[in-house]
Parts: C-alpha cells; structure tokens; sequence
C-alpha cells in the first residue's frame, strides 16, 4: 500500500478533514505502537510500511517493550493529541485497522500476539478477542 494510499483509508475511516490531520494522528498512533511492541517487531512491521510511515516505528534497539492495555494506550495518543478518551480510541482504530489492511496476516498475527487480546478490536480484528 502506497503512503498515500494509507493515509487516505485513514482519513476515510477516521472521517478527519484533511489528508495532513490523518498523517498527524496516523504518526502518533504508530510511534505509540512502536514503544508497545518489541524494537524486532516495529523494525519487521516498518519493512511493511511505506516512506515515511517507517520513520514512525523508529525505536532505539535498547529500548524494552512497554506494558500495558488498550487504556492505557488510547490515553497515550488523546494525551499526545489533545483527545479525549473516546475520540483517541477512535483515531487508533482508524490507524491500527488500515495497518491490519497494509501488512502481510503473519506480520499482524505476530503484533497481535504481543498485546493483549483487547488490541485486536482496534486493529479490527474482534474475533481475536475475549
């Protein structure tokens, strides 16, 4: 999937006004993702992505995998975008479900298998969940 491509599945699906405001959310949603999974996995998941989308899931190789759950996570990216809980679970989910579009199904098994299964909601995989 071409970075223009991505960013408009994301714009339509988070309905945002305009191509820049998707790549706003789509950059702060992955680079949240990027400290949630291992450094491994966000370099294999970057090696999926187009362009710029890669610089994103940029990680220091020393860095551990963070802990936490699908909370936690969507208070992360309102805090960095000024959202509230709800509309930053939304922006992930227009995110991580084109992400779940644009990489191969092993590459988002083994994501998905990294977090606990509430994530696959937002990746729009409910049947992955409890």
């Amino acid at each position: 999937m071409r970075h223009d491509e991505f960013l408009a599945r994301v714009r339509e699906r988070g309905e945002y006004a305009d191509q820049a405001e998707a790549a706003e959310i789509t950059t702060v949603v992955l680079e949240t993702l990027a400290h949630r999974i291992t450094p491994g996995e966000a370099k294999d998941l970057s090696a999926q992505l187009p362009g710029a989308l890669k610089e994103a899931l940029k990680v220091d190789g020393e860095q551990r995998a963070e802990s936490y759950g699908v909370e936690e996570f969507c208070r992360r990216v309102g805090e960095r975008t000024g959202a509230r809980q709800q509309t930053a679970q939304w922006d992930a989910s227009a995110v991580l479900s084109t992400l779940a579009d644009a990489v191969s199904p092993g590459e988002l098994n083994q994501i998905i298998s990294q977090l606990p299964s509430g994530y696959a909601v937002l990746f729009g995989k409910p049947d992955l969940s409890d």
